[in-house]
């Protein structure tokens, strides 16, 4: 039986690089990194952001953006905030799709390696309720 989310993976160009949007944007924390040792297929570094385990291992990064994305749960008050961590990076920010009443608000943005990220303040519940009131 499943128990949960394990970890997510990704393939990026430059761990520190990436450590930046993980820590310095996000408030994740670094609690691993391999240094010059190959356990997996690379070089890797290993988050905790928001109780999520994100290991990011060094590579070629994605040739494309797609709509292919991990979502983060945040308050709507915390949204300005993450925006202007975002920005910061010089991150793109993609238009949020659009929504209806009730479902909550989202911001998404690209990573350097071209993985699509989402802060959303909803919680599936929610968003559940606000479909079945627009049917």
């Amino acid at each position: 039986m499943i128990e949960g989310l394990s970890h997510v993976t990704f393939i990026v160009k430059d761990l520190d690089r990436t450590k930046r949007l993980l820590v310095d944007a996000l408030g994740g924390r670094e609690v691993y990194d391999s240094g010059g040792k190959t356990f997996s297929l690379s070089r890797e570094k290993f988050f905790e952001v928001g109780g999520v385990w994100i290991a990011v291992m060094e590579g070629e990064p994605l040739a494309e953006k797609t709509y292919n994305h991990v979502a983060f749960k945040i308050s709507a008050a915390a949204l300005p905030h993450y925006r202007n961590a975002i920005a910061k990076l010089g991150l793109t920010i993609r238009e949020p799709r659009p929504r209806i009443d009730g479902e909550g608000q989202s911001l998404y943005f690209y990573d350097f390696d071209n993985h699509l990220f989402e802060l959303h303040t909803g919680t599936l519940a929610e968003r559940l309720d606000a479909y079945a009131r627009a049917q």
